[in-house]
């Protein structure tokens, strides 16, 4: 799938976001190694640390539809002039389902892609299997 049609669907299901308290609407699009997308759009809650972030929501939709996961690709869409990048928590979770090397793309209303892969993001990232050897 290219990434202009990843892009679209990020963007697309930003609009159904559920943002009232921040007006901050976020979609993302994934692509796992098995070739199916997923997306996922934030979802705010008045206790501000019960938030669910877009890229976990579409981690979580993946999860429930194939099981074990292996991501491909990750896109972020925010309605902004600038990409937002990944926020830490949703760092360490496309981390875990992903080689080091995935590409993340950034996306906004503007041409404008922050293309990064998750160590460039999250370079001391936890992995507990480093600690079971």
């Amino acid at each position: 799938m290219e990434l202009s049609e990843l892009k679209e669907k990020a963007k697309s299901v930003a609009m159904n976001a559920y943002a009232p308290y921040s007006s901050f609407r976020v979609g993302s699009a994934i692509l796992t190694k098995s070739g199916n997308v997923y997306v996922g759009c934030n979802m705010e809650n008045t206790s501000y640390g019960l938030t669910t972030c877009a890229e976990r929501n579409a981690i979580a939709s993946a999860i429930a539809n194939e099981g074990k996961i292996e991501l491909d690709q990750v896109v972020v869409y925010t309605p902004t002039a600038q990409p937002a990048s990944p926020c830490g928590v949703c760092r360490q979770v496309i981390y875990e389902f992903c080689g080091s090397d995935i590409r993340i793309h950034s996306c906004c209303d503007t041409d404008e892609v922050l293309e990064t892969t998750i160590k460039q993001l999250l370079p001391d990232a936890f992995n507990l299997d480093e600690f079971k050897k």
